[in-house]
C-alpha cells in the first residue's frame, strides 16, 4: 500500500514529502528502492532542489539494508517512511521485532552481516523506538 503525502510551504517552514509503503516479502527491498527514487525524483519537480546523486545512493542503500532486515528477521513485513527535509531525508523503518540490530563480523563472501555497519557510518542521527505495543522503528538521516 502506498501514501503520497505533500505538505504544502507555508511561511518560512520548507516543503516536506512524506512518503509510507506497508512491505512484505522478497521483494520488498526493491520495491522500497523504487518507490523512494520516484518519491524524490517527485520532489525535485515540486520545488525543492534536486539531491546531490550521493545522497540518493546514500538514502537508497540504507533504506535496502533496513526493509532486508526487517523483512528477513520479522514476521509481520514493515512499514517505510521517507521525509525529505531541506538539510537531509529521514528514513524510518518500523517492524513487529523487540530485538534490536546486532553488529557482527561481516562476511566477506557477502552473505552478510554488512547492513548495521553502513547504516551506522554512512546515517547520521541513528536511533531505535520501541513501541509499547510492540516492535520497533529505526531512523536514520541522510544529510543533504
Amino acid at each position: 500500500m502506498r501514501f503520497f503525502l505533500w505538505f504544502e510551504e507555508s511561511g518560512s517552514m520548507p516543503l516536506h514529502l512524506i512518503l509510507h509503503l506497508d512491505l512484505h516479502g522478497r521483494s520488498a527491498a526493491a520495491q522500497a528502492r523504487r518507490a523512494t527514487r520516484a518519491h524524490l525524483a517527485a520532489a525535485a519537480t515540486s520545488g525543492e532542489d534536486s539531491l546531490p546523486p550521493l545522497t540518493m545512493d546514500t538514502a537508497l542503500l540504507l533504506i535496502s539494508e533496513l526493509v532486508t532486515n526487517a523483512v528477513r528477521h520479522t514476521s509481520g513485513g514493515c512499514l517505510l517512511e521517507v521525509r525529505l527535509a531541506s538539510d537531509g531525508i529521514d528514513i524510518e523503518v518500523t517492524d513487529t521485532s523487540d530485538a534490536e540490530p546486532e553488529s557482527r563480523r561481516p562476511d566477506r563472501r557477502g552473505e552478510g552481516g554488512w547492513g548495521w555497519h553502513l547504516v551506522n557510518r554512512l546515517g547520521s542521527d541513528v536511533g531505535i523506538r520501541h513501541h509499547a505495543a510492540g516492535g520497533k522503528t529505526i531512523h536514520v538521516r541522510v544529510p543533504r
